[in-house]
């Protein structure tokens, strides 16, 4: 007689129906998680460099704290704030200026917060997709928008990121059949995991796009002002790109906010309308002390400046490294990721060799025989991603820990 749970039987198909929960598959981070705890057993007395932690290794700036413990104290600030507060709002279109030279953005019409552009990502599908209905993503990229797509009965189709073509995806592969049931394309710029930047030119191309094909655009700008040369880009900077677009930001990366949860959407006042109605019934805002804490960041956008610097600098001496041992890398333009092709082999100074059949295979080695932990990516070609965001209190610090990097590697003859 089988003890299993009426429960069993209940599940939504959309998490697996009553197959949910007995699937076996190891999810790569716990893969990375496992390999990380057998490393630390196998050699007690070497440190784990951890490059694949993909969120700052800072606590947000002294300013920001201090203006949250003024707010929280507010008792102005005690209920719920829905799909406000003002202020945030007008403190985002001024950034908005400031940064990307946008002046024509409505506060009130165009611009509503976020718990963080995971939340959004997961509200948006709800506002567009029918069963049946496509979105266009690219791969590899952050799945959230389009596992929600599928929980309402969307499909995904993904838009391989390949080197040869700078790492943005190639539109006019899209077959017809897909476009013609496709109503959302989402991109993703500066890029995780590639760190790859966009252009205006690719902008533009992405806006008429949408246009000849009456898509939706979602430039999930996470990491927009993270960025190592140049000026910051919007793809609202594009004519016409408020008719089809929105664009996702976050205080997470570029103010070291992981843990608030705070961002916004901007763009197109329909589809922040839509957000803003679907928002409204699934969650009731962000507390409103943190809201102002999130508009001093945004009044102080020398903040993104100065972490963006540092990890250009590391940046530089990771590429540097990497290059040294036979690694062929190069220093993004914006992120805090550096994605590069993961070796074929590793020969050691015996003359052993160790065959790596994809990216995974390579870092999962790498953890265990050096302890240097990394992300494997393998949606599009063999490669994996280094952070940058290490920990490391200062610059002698982070020369310390690259040239640790260098000690590891440069015992192996890597073939690629």
């Amino acid at each position: 007689m089988s003890t299993e749970s009426y429960i069993q039987n209940l599940f939504a198909e959309r998490i697996g129906g009553n197959r949910f929960g007995k699937d076996t598959a190891i999810y790569k981070f716990e893969k990375i998680k496992r390999a990380k705890l057998a490393a630390k057993e196998e050699h007690p007395d070497t440190p784990i460099i951890d490059m694949g932690v993909g969120e700052p290794d800072e606590m947000a700036y002294p300013q920001v704290i201090d203006s949250l413990k003024k707010a929280v104290e507010n008792p102005e600030n005690r209920g719920y704030a829905d799909n406000g507060g003002a202020d945030f709002k007008q403190a985002a279109a001024k950034w908005m200026q400031d940064v990307f030279g946008i002046a024509d953005i409505d506060p009130d019409s165009e611009i509503i917060h976020s718990i963080g552009s995971k939340a959004a990502l997961s509200i948006l599908p709800k506002c567009f997709i029918n069963p049946g209905d496509v979105v266009l993503m690219t791969t590899p990229g952050y799945p959230v928008f389009g596992t929600h797509a599928k929980y309402v009965g969307g499909e995904v189709y993904n838009l391989p990121l390949v080197e040869e073509n700078d790492f943005l995806p190639q539109l006019e592969d899209v077959p017809q059949d897909i476009l013609e049931r496709a109503k959302v394309i989402v991109v993703n710029y500066p890029n995780n995991p590639t760190g790859a930047s966009a252009t205006k030119e690719f902008y533009e191309k992405l806006v008429a796009f949408a246009k000849e094909n009456n898509l939706i655009v979602i430039q999930d700008a996470a990491y927009s002002a993270l960025i190592f040369e140049g000026e910051p880009l919007s793809i609202l900077q594009v004519p016409g790109a408020k008719d089809v677009a929105v664009e996702l930001h976050s205080h997470s990366k570029g103010f070291n906010m992981t843990g608030w949860r705070i961002g916004f959407v901007v763009g197109n006042p329909l589809i922040v309308k839509a957000y803003g109605t679907v928002k409204d019934n699934s969650d009731s805002g962000q507390f409103l002390a943190i809201q102002e804490a999130g508009i001093t960041a945004l009044q102080n956008p020398e903040i993104t400046e100065q972490i963006a610097a540092k990890y250009s600098r590391r940046m530089d001496l990771l590429v540097g490294v990497l290059q040294k041992v036979g690694f062929q890398a190069s220093k993004p333009k914006g992120s805090f990721f550096l994605y590069t092709r993961a070796p074929t082999s590793a020969k050691d100074a015996t003359g052993e060799v160790t065959n790596f059949a994809s990216g995974e295979e390579f870092s999962q080695w790498l953890i265990r025989k050096e302890l240097i932990s990394t992300v494997p990516w393998d949606d599009a070609g063999s490669f994996v991603r280094f952070s940058v965001t290490f920990e490391a209190k200062g610059e002698e610090k982070e020369i310390e820990i690259v040239s640790e990097i260098h000690r590891r590697l440069s015992q192996y003859t890597f073939e690629f």
